[in-house]
């Protein structure tokens, strides 16, 4: 079964799910995910004020609810009120934040999961912790080696994860417009890691040449151009992140 250290082709991975054609972290965009033809989704964690993983991207719900304030002030029963659709389009009114168990149950069978861990301080709030509780709740008499990845830009927050759980793999995300150590990774040996997650306009065949004699698996991100899939392709990205996987499956498809 096709995974995140063990494909042979590059993996298509929905950003956010299809998040081109539904509401971003919604099980509308993970379902709409799986019948566009993406191998798997990316997606947020953040905790809720009671300790629950739930999914989303921003640290507030302002953008993308119809309530205001921080995710981490608000708890499970006051996020789930919320309405994470009519943003997006009224077709989508009532669609809700999904907690990480939901998202589990919902398509873990069907999807790799690229979880991205949303805890920039280098203190531990318990997300990883709880995340990867879930995780294993989930996984209990499941076979589920290596469909789940966990990145973030925080590589104290993977390092955490690593010590809990050292058989998940984890991608180290960067990009250029960070802060210089990040921008460069010089934090990445606190935290081993199978993957490197860059932006996509960070990838050259230098690159790919540097990380796979590391033995790096580089899973790329923010593509929504086909001829830049293309590019990347040929260079032998392991996976592309993509808000229209649609687009991606047509071209891995040929």
């Amino acid at each position: 079964m096709m995974n995140f250290l063990d494909h042979e082709r590059t993996l298509n991975i929905a950003h956010r799910g299809a998040s081109s054609v539904a509401p971003a972290n919604t099980l509308a965009a993970f379902e709409k995910a799986v019948e566009l033809g993406a191998d798997g989704i990316e997606f947020d964690v953040h905790l809720s004020a009671d300790g629950a993983p739930v999914v989303i991207h921003n640290f507030t719900v302002d953008e993308t609810t119809n309530g205001s304030g921080r995710v981490a002030d608000m708890s499970l029963a006051q996020l789930e009120e919320l309405d994470a659709g009519s943003y997006f389009d009224p077709a989508f009114a009532g669609e809700r934040i999904p907690t990480l168990a939901q998202v589990l149950e919902a398509v873990g069978s069907r999807l790799l999961l690229n979880i991205e861990l949303k805890h920039f301080s280098p203190r531990d709030n318990g997300l990883e912790r709880a995340v990867i509780a879930q995780i294993e709740q989930y996984q209990r008499g499941r076979d589920n080696d290596n469909r789940i990845l966990l990145s973030s830009f925080n590589p104290f927050s993977l390092r955490r994860a690593k010590k809990i759980a050292p058989y998940i793999p984890v991608g180290l995300l960067y990009a250029l417009e960070l802060p210089l150590p990040l921008r460069r990774a010089w934090l990445a040996p606190l935290a081993p890691h199978e993957a490197r997650h860059p932006k996509h306009t960070m990838v050259n065949a230098s690159y790919m040449d540097w990380a796979q004699r590391r033995g790096y698996r580089v899973n790329t991100w923010a593509v929504n151009d086909s001829d830049e899939m293309r590019r990347l392709i040929a260079l032998g990205v392991d996976g592309i992140i993509t808000p229209v996987p649609d687009v991606l499956h047509s071209i891995l498809d040929m």
